[in-house]
């Protein structure tokens, strides 16, 4: 059984990144021209500012430079977060999103665009935004039914303080 080199930077830099109270989210090594980057996704339920970036990267650098699990050749290693429209692919993705405009993919077809208002074992209760003066409406979905989830960037929305002033 052989095994990516992904899947073995991932069992090298993950204890390291959780040991920073972060979650490995994803890892990447794409080849530019004649040098590589390595680039490492981080998250946590309270997200990641730069400080714990900077440190998780020192880490992962130092970690990678003893191994030497990047070879000999010349690479870059960059350090993030998962960005404004992340994924939704683990459970944990989908708290973490709690509150937010998501687009669903739906296994029956069609798409959905609501706010995540509670996430269980079992699936999300969301909150369908009305249409021309509608209110908006309930609707719960099974993981099962998601075949795709992002998150979905919100410009005007007010802050629930705002709309309780």
């Amino acid at each position: 059984m052989s095994t990516t080199q992904s899947e073995r930077l991932r069992g090298l830099l993950e204890p390291l990144v959780t040991s920073q109270g972060l979650d490995l989210e994803e890892i990447e090594v794409d080849s530019v021209g004649r040098k590589r980057v390595l680039r490492v996704v981080v998250d946590s339920d309270t997200g990641a500012d730069l400080d714990q970036i900077a440190d998780v990267s020192r880490a992962l650098s130092a970690k990678l430079d003893e191994t030497n699990a990047m070879g000999e050749g010349e690479y870059t290693l960059e350090v993030g977060t998962p960005g404004a429209e992340r994924p939704l692919t683990e459970h944990r993705h989908y708290v973490r999103a709690t509150d937010r405009l998501v687009r669903f993919q739906l296994a029956e077809g069609g798409e959905l665009v609501a706010r995540i208002l509670k996430v269980d074992d079992e699936g999300v209760d969301t909150e369908v935004p009305g249409v021309k003066g509608r209110k908006a409406t309930a609707r719960r979905l099974v993981f099962d039914d998601i075949v795709r989830a992002r998150v979905q960037v919100e410009f005007s929305r007010k802050d629930k303080k705002e709309e309780e002033a």
